[in-house]
């Protein structure tokens, strides 16, 4: 039973997000984490926007939080989201993985190591390679992985980087990965 599931995205990550929460079913109730590359910009008025235009409580993580069902938490700017093993998030400013902080690889890989089977990671549009070793991280423990078709996505790298990388469980076009979600959350 999948107990959290981890998207990251970049270049486009906004859009592709904002489509994916809306195709979610409204009973849908797994806590999502999410890291979009965005800097040190403020994201509020984009965490707004989702909250009025999906289903879902969406938020900036906050230091020793415990997620909780049915929200959608976001790396706060310019901060490391971390999963700890009593299902709480932990902040850093760490130096920056793959050029980027908040860094999808870091939230990945404590996901993988705090929930090894019970974490489904999905890793979205963008253009550079943060996310492909965290991916790797939680097949290794045993998670389940998605990666947007790096042929339709906005950004083909990242995608594409962690194809190359770890043979993830299932490439999907965008319109096809809420789908999916609701399968593997519902086993």
């Amino acid at each position: 039973m999948i107990k959290s599931i981890v998207i990251g995205a970049s270049f486009g990550g906004m859009e592709a997000i904002k489509f994916l929460l809306s195709a979610l079913p409204e009973k849908f109730t797994t806590p999502i984490a999410v890291v979009l590359h965005i800097g040190n910009n403020s994201i509020n008025s984009y965490l707004t926007a989702l909250n009025s235009d999906t289903q879902f409580n969406v938020k900036e993580a906050a230091e020793k939080e415990k997620l909780t069902s049915g929200k959608v938490y976001f790396a706060p700017p310019n901060y490391h989201l971390q999963l700890e093993d009593n299902f709480t998030f932990s902040l850093s400013t760490d130096c920056k993985v793959n050029y980027s902080r908040p860094s999808i690889d870091v939230l990945f890989e404590t996901a993988a190591w705090s929930l090894k089977k019970k974490v489904l990671g999905i890793l979205l549009t963008g253009s550079n390679s943060d996310g492909a070793k965290g991916l790797e991280t939680i097949k290794k423990y045993g998670g389940k992985t998605i990666v947007q078709n790096p042929e339709t996505a906005q950004a083909k790298s990242m995608p594409q980087s962690a194809i190359n990388l770890c043979q993830p469980d299932f490439i999907l076009n965008l319109e096809d990965i809420a789908g999916k979600i609701e399968e593997i959350c519902a086993k």
